[in-house]
């Protein structure tokens, strides 16, 4: 099993999720798993950083939509950064760019 590609560190203001290497069909479903028990604790704020992410694919994509959607009907807030290269070419190519203000 690939090491996890993600850490979350987690605040009584916010919680950090630093998402780094690849984020695919073999690492998406363990982040899919944290992302369940992130929601289950209605974060006020999350941060999404992808400053160390180098390749996504489409359950990636999926697991950072989840979150997104979870942060956001849990009256949330959430920030998503640090695209870059072939993720950020995926989001424009999804209009997830938008959606994400990246």
């Amino acid at each position: 099993m690939p090491s996890p590609a993600f850490d979350i560190q987690r605040t009584p203001d916010e919680t950090k999720v630093s998402v780094r290497g690849s984020l695919d069909i073999n690492t998406a479903p363990q982040l899919g798993e944290e992302i369940d028990r992130l929601l289950a604790s209605k974060p006020a704020h999350v941060q999404v950083d992808l400053s160390g992410l180098d390749l996504i694919d489409s359950s990636g994509v999926a697991a950072l939509v989840k979150l997104y959607k979870g942060v956001r009907s849990g009256g949330g807030s959430i920030t998503i950064a640090g695209a870059r290269d072939q993720p950020l070419a995926i989001f424009k190519l999804l209009r997830m760019d938008k959606v994400f203000n990246l």
